[in-house]
């Protein structure tokens, strides 16, 4: 009898994993159950797609045709509502049940409301699917003044968004600069200046205390915590993802902020695994839990899922250093692995438009972010995956150009 699979979520994790498992298993049964009403898309790109730099057709990645000639079987507008570990089945929202002897969790998040006044109002967008890209372009273009909040890596997106189509923006931030998480000030001011050109305006140690909307209740303008105003006929909230676990009560699964696995992407529940954004993942590298949502990490998270899901296949351990780029100004951006960990940094400017930082914890390099130069980033990965404690090396490091080699020769590799 051929195993049965089945994946909930047909993001990249899921979409991988599925893949995976065929690849590894011609004759198992594959079963993708997801809540869109389309097949995987690249969600890097559906950006481009707000900003009206793309059309539609480059972004999907997988079109049905791809699921029929891998016999995989894809469901789409399926809610899941539940699942019975002990009988091994799925139930959805249309009463279907699945049953499956291995089965991987891959259902994301969904955008966080900011919770104030009027905050669900017509024209107000949240930036995740490829639907609410469409919606965010549609209104996009006919928006003269907008309003962002989020100083975050999707906040950003939607400043682009605005500069893009033209729109004069007002962006938000509850703190004194822009990702305060990763970034000092000497970095942030680099973002700070590229918004401002591109007629996105910075509000500092601001946020939202309520929106306000015209009598057909659609967004007019937004108050601070002090009072003051905004007008914006467009809006874009981005503050962190409430992840699709609800489903999840009752199954006896860990759950933490998302869903806790191992390196093996399992759960402490059997023959159930998960994958992707949702996931309090150990970090072999850090020795530690850790979650990270970039499109790659998602898809060797899938990818591991798969394999390990497999009978009789060789366990396979998740050990990735992650990265996630901006391509919104004249400038690269690009953050590595965990930049905002640490109990130790370093940073250096280079020259207005190019700066590093390096954030250390236990002596190891565990991540960073590089403006301007990003030359530097395989070396430092590497430094990363060999767990070479180089917190005493920062001069060495913030070299314009590091010698990997002389590095190496003062830190050796920690020991097998």
């Amino acid at each position: 009898m051929s195993t049965s699979h089945v994946i909930i979520g047909d993001g990249i994790a899921g979409a991988s994993a599925a893949e995976t498992i065929r690849e590894a298993d011609p004759d198992a049964s594959v079963t993708v159950l997801t809540d869109e009403g389309e097949a995987l898309y690249n969600r890097i790109l559906i950006k481009e797609f707000a900003k009206g730099k793309l059309p539609e057709a480059p972004i999907s990645i997988h079109e049905p045709e791809w699921y029929d000639e891998r016999d995989i079987d894809l469901q789409l507008n399926t809610h899941v509502t539940d699942i019975d570990p002990d009988a091994h089945e799925i139930h959805t929202h249309e009463g279907d049940t699945y049953e499956y002897d291995k089965l991987l969790v891959a259902t994301g998040g969904t955008p966080a409301q900011v919770p104030v006044e009027n905050s669900d109002a017509d024209g107000i967008h949240h930036f995740w699917t490829f639907q609410d890209a469409r919606g965010i372009r549609e209104h996009a273009e006919e928006a003269d003044q907008g309003i962002i909040v989020g100083a975050g890596l999707l906040g950003i997106d939607l400043a682009a968004v605005c500069a893009a189509q033209g729109i004069d923006a007002k962006y938000l931030m509850r703190g004194n600069r822009w990702w305060r998480y990763a970034l000092s000030e000497d970095g942030a001011e680099i973002i700070h200046e590229a918004l401002e050109e591109n007629g996105v305006e910075p509000v500092f140690e601001s946020g939202v205390d309520h929106f306000e909307v015209d009598d057909d209740g659609h967004v007019t303008g937004a108050v601070d915590p002090d009072g003051n105003h905004y007008d914006g006929e467009w809006a874009g909230v981005a503050i962190g993802l409430d992840f699709n676990t609800e489903f999840l009560n009752g199954t006896g699964l860990e759950l933490d902020d998302g869903v806790v696995v191992d390196e093996y992407m399992q759960t402490n529940v059997e023959d159930i695994y998960a994958a992707g954004d949702l996931t309090q993942f150990y970090d072999t590298i850090l020795d530690s839990q850790a979650q990270n949502g970039a499109w790659g990490s998602a898809k060797e998270q899938g990818s591991v899922a798969g394999t390990n899901m497999v009978e009789d296949a060789e366990a396979e351990e998740f050990r990735w250093v992650s990265s996630y780029s901006i391509t919104h100004f004249d400038f690269p951006f690009l953050s590595f692995g965990h930049p905002t960990r640490g109990d130790d940094e370093a940073e250096r400017k280079y020259s207005d438009s190019e700066w590093r930082r390096l954030a250390f914890e236990d002596g190891q390099l565990v991540g960073g972010v590089l403006i301007g130069d990003l030359s530097q980033q395989s070396a430092f990965k590497q430094l990363i995956r060999e767990e070479r404690k180089v917190a005493d090396k920062k001069e060495l490091l913030l070299e314009k150009e590091v010698d990997l080699e002389e590095v190496k020769a003062q830190t050796p590799a920690p020991a097998e």
